[in-house]
């Protein structure tokens, strides 16, 4: 009887204890149905179930048995050649979409994520706490945050882009458009392009790039209307109705470095398989990326209402 014991969880064992105290009438079965949280029933197959097959019948009748679920190994071995020769660099949330996308093969991200480390292909991750709290708003239109990300877009194939990147604060809808650098040719573009798709936020929310703040001091005409420096950036920006605000430290953009640090995972990967090679292909394909990609990560604001202005008549 010991042996049968050693193979039951603390929560079986506990269980077998009850049954066994009504089977030897020192506890009723309504009692026991309420310790155990069953129905009179349940207590009832429980003692037919002990009788039968002692301390062993108390434990889940699959425990031990192959589940029918279970993908095949031939099946785990091709899907780990699939990853190792076009995915080896995907996460597996990521990796399972693209393979029922591409591949016509469906599998659970979880079970992905297990062949990935058999493979070899990735390592469990300890994800970092964000301390930094901000102040999320609540309304669409109501903040932006705007910034550059320069990375190899094109893994070498072609020249190194800047991604003009926008995402509403309380929606977490995304807008970027690439360009060649960061500057105020890039900014006013993208800040038009975004402007005339979906209105003009609220306020903008920036870094201090030389492009969006400047450093030196006022002249006389910002002077006499009581106003300090401003950039070509920021002129347009308020003359277009947008408040423009800067951000002290990287952390305190961290809604858009975060989406950035996705995009530079998820967005890097779908050039490489769309094939894509230079500025003017990658606009062309964010063109349609952009819909589907806020129709999966975007979420309602926290209120009704929409605090967008419309873009101003020339």
């Amino acid at each position: 009887m010991r042996e049968d014991l050693i193979t039951l969880s603390q929560a079986e064992h506990d269980r077998l204890l009850i049954v066994r105290k009504v089977m030897k009438r020192e506890m009723s079965q309504v009692e026991a149905a309420d310790l155990l949280n069953i129905s009179d029933r349940q207590i009832r197959n429980l003692i037919r179930k002990v009788k039968g097959k002692g301390s062993k019948g108390i434990a889940h009748g699959n425990r031990g048995k192959e589940s029918p679920r279970k993908m095949a190994e031939d099946q785990e071995e091709r899907i780990a050649g699939i990853m190792r020769s076009r995915y080896w660099d995907f996460r597996p949330t990521f990796a399972a979409e693209k393979l029922w996308e591409i591949e016509g093969i469906e599998v659970s991200k979880e079970k992905l994520r297990q062949i990935m480390i058999a493979a070899g292909l990735w390592r469990v991750r300890h994800r970092k706490r964000d301390i930094h709290q901000w102040r999320e708003k609540h309304f669409l239109g109501e903040l932006v945050q705007m910034d550059g990300s320069h990375h190899d877009w094109l893994e070498g194939r072609g020249p190194k882009l800047v991604l003009m990147g926008y995402i509403d604060d309380a929606t977490n809808r995304v807008f970027g458009r690439f360009y060649d650098y960061e500057g105020v040719r890039p900014a006013m573009d993208s800040l038009e392009r975004y402007i005339r798709l979906y209105g003009v936020p609220r306020s903008l929310y920036l870094d201090k790039h030389s492009t969006y703040k400047t450093t030196r001091p006022a002249d006389l005409d910002e002077l006499l209307r009581g106003e300090e420096a401003q950039t070509q950036f920021e002129r347009a920006a308020k003359e277009a109705g947008a408040d423009v605000l800067h951000a002290n430290s990287p952390q305190a953009k961290g809604r858009i470095e975060r989406e950035f640090g996705t995009l530079q995972d998820r967005l890097v990967k779908e050039l490489r398989l769309a094939g894509i090679r230079t500025m003017e292909e990658a606009n062309r394909f964010l063109e349609d990326y952009w819909p589907e990609h806020n129709r999966r990560f975007s979420r309602p604001a926290l209120r009704t209402g929409d605090l967008t202005g419309r873009f101003p008549k020339p």
